[in-house]
């Protein structure tokens, strides 16, 4: 069973349950959250107001985080015996035709993220504006993808649906028309 994708049926109540007892005790669940914790706890109060908060509130999401760095790290090198993403292929097809021919071999492209690609100044301004986007939509948005999917929607709030409707459409955007310009060969 953990050498397998689990089904919607067991991950869904699963999430469910958590996403309960998150909102039985009172806490907001979210990533992006975490980046203004470890600001606060490197010091960012002493520079700006936004940044002086109460840490020990908030140290149980870092306990969060650092649970998906290693579940992660567990996940990918220790229960995937078989390093490819399953993914359809056409897809696999379509990004060959971009030049990421570690398509469906890896989880993360080695042409953007491997050691040796970062010599190619194209992939550190990429990575860069991508960098930005996704901090200045975070904090835009209001919070991140996990916080609204999952913790916004579970509390029926309205601003998490339209920032989920908005994650969508921007990532078909970004899909089918700004990647291939992007990495048009």
């Amino acid at each position: 069973m953990l050498y397998q994708p689990w089904p919607w049926y067991v991950a869904g109540p699963l999430i469910a349950i958590i996403m309960a007892l998150l909102i039985l005790m009172g806490k907001r669940f979210g990533m992006s959250s975490n980046l203004e914790t470890l600001c606060s706890i490197g010091g960012a109060g002493k520079y700006s107001d936004y940044f002086k908060v109460d840490i020990k509130s908030k140290r149980w999401n870092l306990l969060v985080v650092l649970g998906s760095v290693i579940g992660g790290f567990v996940g990918a090198n220790v229960l995937s015996p078989n390093p490819a993403v399953d993914i359809s292929d056409d897809t696999v097809a379509k990004l060959n035709e971009l030049g990421f021919e570690s398509a469906g071999k890896s989880y993360l492209p080695t042409e953007l993220f491997a050691l040796e690609s970062l010599s190619d100044p194209k992939v550190w301004a990429i990575l860069l504006v991508a960098g930005f986007l996704v901090g200045f939509g975070t904090r835009y948005a209001g919070g991140c993808t996990s916080g609204h999917a999952i913790s916004g929607l579970s509390n029926l709030q309205r601003p998490s649906l339209i920032a989920v409707i908005g994650f969508f459409v921007g990532g078909l955007i970004m899909v089918h028309l700004l990647f291939p310009l992007i990495f048009a060969v």
